[in-house]
């Protein structure tokens, strides 16, 4: 049987009249939710330079449909394992602030659900193909409710993300999130190094050094988060993509299945706009990759990506040429196989 996939174009409307019919002709999503219960609307608002992301005034119109059917909505994230100002609550708060996600302005509380320090991290069984056990906060294990926002983008490991990314890196604990990652180990090509020290100073681990003007990353210390491949400008880190990334996004999906498993009602959202070629935890003010396309809600997490790939690849742009997307093409495959979701879909276009 096949999913459905409400779709909005962008063109000819706001982006705040496409989100809004959008809300009223996939009702039935929203109307599961129960009067008096707590809505977590997973979202993320990128690092201190990305201008991409979903803005506070496309949050707010979700949040007053939901108060207008008695529900208790927040916004949330989690911290993140590589260097910036989303590593702690504090500092992961005021930036959210600084771009606007206060509660006068969203509506509701914006909440970082691992604790400051991004601690809060419980075990929960899974028994999946390449982990038993995936880490996550605890309110992870028993918030009911969920609505999962994300701006779609390119990705640096697998060359797209949307809503299975951030579901499995954006609702794991910084423990979680280094796991998924822990099989990216990088090296260092000294033919394209200059050793200029970028890298050493951006790796959260420690694990980079400078032997005598030779850069050298420990793999016992690397947390395999990719920042290091990131930040350098001469191509001189490199990962094995096809070996490394299958395993990467074959943890991403297993970490995705088992946090939704434990979510009873879910709707994901994915804004197909101001796509970078990098996600929002990189991307700055970084140019736009492909046109700006809709808006697409479904309850099903894989159908919801699926259907946002492919109408962006129907005309070949870059992300059916990005090399990188072999990655993700795997992903949608595996991800199926283990019943995270339904590649077979019907698009309802309004």
């Amino acid at each position: 049987m096949k999913s459905d996939v409400y779709f909005s174009s962008i063109k000819g409307q706001s982006r705040e009249d496409c989100f809004k019919t959008l809300l009223n002709r996939a009702d039935t999503y929203f109307s599961q939710f129960k009067k008096g219960s707590f809505v977590g609307i997973k979202m993320t608002v990128g690092d201190e330079k990305n201008i991409g992301y979903i803005k506070p005034g496309l949050v707010r119109i979700l949040v007053d449909n939901l108060k207008g059917r008695e529900v208790k909505p927040f916004v949330f994230d989690t911290n993140v394992i590589y260097k910036g100002q989303r590593q702690n609550s504090v500092d992961h708060l005021n930036l959210a602030y600084r771009k606007g996600f206060t509660p006068d302005k969203i509506g509701c509380p914006y909440i970082i659900a691992d604790s400051v320090f991004g601690t809060d991290s419980k075990i929960v069984k899974v028994e999946s193909g390449n982990i038993k056990e995936i880490k996550v906060p605890s309110l992870m294990t028993v918030l009911k409710d969920v609505i999962v926002l994300s701006h779609v983008t390119g990705h640096i490991m697998t060359g797209f993300a949307g809503s299975v990314k951030n579901v499995a890196m954006g609702m794991a604990s910084r423990a979680g999130k280094q796991i998924q990652h822990s099989s990216m180990k990088p090296s260092v090509s000294t033919a394209n190094c200059t050793a200029c020290g970028c890298c050493i100073e951006t790796c959260p681990a420690n694990a980079i050094s400078d032997h005598s003007g030779r850069v050298f990353i420990n793999t016992n210390l690397c947390i395999g988060c990719g920042e290091c491949i990131a930040c350098c400008k001469f191509d001189a880190v490199k990962i094995k993509w096809r070996e490394d990334a299958d395993v990467f996004v074959e943890r991403m999906a297993e970490y995705a299945r088992g946090i939704l498993l434990k979510i009873e009602r879910k709707v994901f959202v994915n804004f197909a706009f101001d796509i970078t070629e990098e996600c929002d935890c990189i991307s700055g003010d970084d140019p736009v990759i492909t046109e700006d396309t809709g808006i697409f809600i479904s309850g099903d997490i894989l159908a919801a990506d699926k259907a946002c790939y492919d109408m962006l690849t129907r005309s070949g742009d870059i992300f059916s040429r990005n090399k990188k997307i072999e990655a993700h093409l795997h992903l949608f495959k595996y991800a199926g196989e283990i019943g995270l979701g339904n590649l077979n879909y019907d698009l309802v276009e309004l």
